[in-house]
């Protein structure tokens, strides 16, 4: 089978130039994770009346929840200058150390993917997090000396799908520490009908409902499948997007109304087919997928797990009753 999971067009890894215009810019605008803005405001509020750098935190949960977005909303909401890289763009401590030098007083600076850091790179972070020092290398064998470079008070935002590849001596120097889940059907059908507005289109309350039941929980899902509803309903010249435009959509995409498409069908179908329902190794799904395996765990498998319809054991991955059910097969 050819691999086509990051061709997959809600696929929750590849940014979306959507996102960019349709991205709320304050923490009121910020749909659903209620508790979660409760505290980040008080947060937010408390460096602000004390005119220091807030503590650094760490987002984390699946793909596509809003990581990214809540990380702009703190710079936005402390009126500081938004700095962003990826970890797999630093690959040596000079990397790290331009971006930290280059930071003004109560700035805030974006990692994604922060459980990629090389440990080289993540060690010299410990101080910069700590004491807001560099501590770098110059030069190298006899010759090599450690200099101290004091840096301006910041707020490093690190974002990560996957806690468990944390180091503990990073994670513990987070200072706030917040999780996104999976948003309900509600939550996303008022995130869709906003994006509609702003994208100068328009649809009701149960066709944006119809649309979030098949988005896994997840607002760039949402988004990219209320573009593509755009356009069919921009192929019949329709302004509006209806329930009969959205079932089109769906329908053509391949998209069932848990919003799983034909590789969460064929993942599950090969549990079941090739390994009587599980349970079965992840490396050993990868292979028989062309997946990567941290593709199958990070993109594939959340949503499956949410919706009860796969586990995982120590001994590997099982299809539950419920995912029989949803295949229309017997166990």
């Amino acid at each position: 089978m050819q691999n086509n999971t990051k061709d997959r067009f809600f696929d929750p890894t590849v940014p979306d130039d959507l996102a960019v215009s349709i991205r709320p810019k304050v923490l009121s605008d910020f749909i659903g994770h209620e508790s979660l803005k409760q505290n980040l405001s008080v947060f937010i509020a408390g460096a602000k009346s004390r005119a220091e750098a807030m503590d650094h935190v760490l987002l984390y949960g699946p793909p596509g929840l809003g990581k990214t977005t809540l990380a702009h909303i703190v710079a936005n909401e402390l009126g500081t200058n938004f700095r962003a890289t990826a970890a797999p763009m630093l690959t040596k401590q000079g990397d790290l150390a331009a971006i930290l030098t280059s930071l003004e007083p109560m700035d805030v600076l974006f990692i994604d993917e922060i459980h990629r850091l090389p440990t080289a790179i993540e060690e010299v972070l410990y101080s910069a997090m700590e004491d807001f020092k560099l501590d770098i290398m110059l030069g190298e064998g006899p010759s090599a000396k450690s200099v101290r470079i004091d840096l301006p008070p910041f707020t490093l935002v690190g974002a990560t799908t996957r806690t468990g590849l944390l180091s503990n001596p990073l994670r513990d120097r987070f200072g706030i520490d917040l999780r996104l889940s999976f948003y309900s059907p509600e939550d996303l059908a008022k995130i869709i009908m906003r994006s509609a507005g702003i994208l100068g289109t328009e649809t009701g309350f149960d066709g944006a409902l119809m649309l979030a039941r098949a988005s896994r929980g997840t607002p760039r899902i949402a988004n990219r499948l209320l573009k593509r509803a755009r356009d069919f309903a921009g192929a019949l010249d329709k302004k509006e997007i209806t329930a009969d435009t959205i079932r089109t959509t769906l329908a053509q995409l391949h998209i069932d109304d848990h919003g799983l498409d034909e590789i969460d069908r064929e993942y599950m179908t090969t549990i079941v087919r090739h390994y009587a329902g599980g349970p079965v190794g992840i490396e050993n799904l990868a292979a028989a997928l062309s997946e990567p395996a941290d593709t199958i765990e990070d993109v594939i498998e959340p949503y499956l797990m949410q919706l009860g319809f796969i586990q995982r054991t120590p001994r590997g991955r099982i299809v539950t009753d419920a995912g029989y059910a949803h295949l229309g097969l017997e166990k």
